[in-house]
This record gives structure tokens, sequence and C-alpha cells, in this order.
């Protein structure tokens, strides 16, 4: 299928008009149309619902979203990784959940460019299940994630465990309930947390910002739960402090890789891996 008409799909069902599509990809409505028409034909059902008010997905439009958007991810990839082939022998596509990144994976990546010069390295951030569809589409090479599902096709390897411990700005000796932050960890940590402090569960201020929402405590009197390896340089120089006896919880976390692959290749970079993971401890 032409890479255009998944690309124009795409921008309709962002901008909900046929109009606005056209004008923010430089083209003709009628041009859009034409290509809407054609994609659906080749489908054989209606992608849109069209209306006065615009256009909404339809029940196949819906559908066809995730698959559109991964012909454009693949066709993305293939055009990076045919550029570089004349400057690098190899193209790693690595993607992390956003707080594996800070404090552990940016340390990593240029250790790994430094034994392996000649691959080229692209680095992406998305959620879990966004890292599981891209790895079975073939546009990411290896993923780091906490707790990952195991679809058919990919294995799962334990990195480390990650200790989320409790830590707090507010410089008085007590904290209240309206200080407290929650850091949305995942589904597991929500489960384990609703468990451990159900007066918790309906807090004022909930950020799912992973690491990020760190400097939301940094700028302002709160506390929350973070992960250790990213909260120490905090505590070392005293801008954080760590309330004594406070739970902690462990969440485990893991790469994702193809379960059919180059071994000889992802063999040093997996055990590079492995070193950076080890080294946390």
């Amino acid at each position: 299928m032409d890479i255009t008409l998944a690309r124009t799909f795409l921008m309709v069902a962002e901008t909900g008009s046929f109009i606005d599509a056209a004008r923010r990809m430089n083209i003709t409505q009628s041009t859009v149309s034409a290509r809407i028409k054609g994609l659906e034909q080749m489908l054989g059902r209606p992608l849109f619902e069209r209306s006065k008010n615009g256009a909404a997905l339809a029940p196949a439009g819906s559908q066809f979203q995730k698959h559109a958007l991964a012909l454009v991810r693949v066709w993305q990839h293939a055009q990076l990784e045919v550029g570089l082939s004349d400057q690098y022998c190899d193209h790693l596509a690595i993607g992390a959940q956003i707080s594996l990144w800070d404090g552990f994976l940016l340390k990593w990546i240029p250790k790994l460019r430094a034994a392996i010069p000649e691959i080229a390295v692209s680095a992406s951030a998305a959620m879990a299940s966004q890292l599981i569809q891209r790895l079975l589409e073939g546009t990411l090479d290896l993923a780091v994630m906490y707790r990952p599902l195991q679809p058919p096709g990919l294995a799962i390897e334990h990195l480390f465990d990650e200790e989320l411990v409790l830590v707090t700005s507010s410089k008085g000796p007590r904290r209240s309930s309206s200080d407290y932050v929650f850091v949305d960890w995942g589904p597991d940590f929500r489960a384990e947390h609703a468990a451990a402090f159900p007066k918790l569960s309906a807090t004022s201020l909930n950020l799912d910002l992973g690491s990020a929402g760190l400097n939301y405590l940094l700028a302002n009197e709160a506390s929350g739960y973070f992960p250790k390896r990213i909260v120490k340089p905090y505590l070392k120089r005293g801008r954080l402090r760590q309330p004594a006896r406070a739970r902690k919880f462990i969440s485990p976390v893991y790469v994702v890789y193809p379960e059919a692959r180059d071994e000889e290749a992802y063999e040093p970079i997996l055990e590079g891996l492995r070193n950076a993971a080890h080294r946390l401890g």
C-alpha cells in the first residue's frame, strides 16, 4: 500500500476534518478525499463517518488506525536504516519507559557507543504497551520496561529490581496527606500502593509523569515515591530526605527482545546492558 495513503488517513483522524488535513499536508481537499476513497475501496469498508462537523472514525477506521501507525513507523525505520548504511554497519533501535532512561539507560548509551562504535543508535520513550507493539512490528530491536506481558515471539530477561522509596522535600518533621503526590509507576505499583495506603487512594495531585514528576518535589514542599537510583544524588545533597521506616516498593525491570535474532550481534549489546544493571546495585 502507498504509505501516503496511511499518512493521509492518520492526518484526517488527528484533525477530524478533510479540510484541516489538506491544510496541514499542503494539498487540496479533493486530493485528501480521493486518497481516503481509494483506501476505503482497498479495505472494503468506510473508514470515516462524514458530517457537517467534520469526519469521525468509523468502527473500521478505529481498527485500521493502529495498522496505519505501524505502516508509517516501519517505513520511517526503513528510511533511517538505509540512510545510515553508508556510515554504519548496523543500527540499534532502543525503547524504554521514560523513567528508565534517567539514571540508567542514558548512562549506558555512551558505554555502548564506545564498545561498538560502528553501530548507530536511536532511542525513544513510550508506554510498555507501545513498546511491545513496536517490537512486534520490528521498529524496535530491544525495549526496557517494568513487568511486561510476553507475546509470542519475544524473549524477556530480568535486569534488576527497581526500589521505589518515599522521599520528601518538606522541611518540617511531619508530613500531611495534602502534601503527598501520587506518582504512577504502573498497574502493579498502583495495586500495591492501594493495599498499603488505602487512605491515600484519592490524593489531590496525581502525576503520570514518571521521573519527570521529581521536578515538582524539587520546586514545592511535597512527598512521593521515586526510584532510589534517581533520587540518590538529591538525598546526598540534602535537597530531599527519606523518612525513616517508610514503606518501600519493588518493581522488577526487564529487557525484551525478539526470540528470532542474530545472537552474535545481540549478545555484546545485552551483556553491556546486564553489566550496567549490575552496577546499579
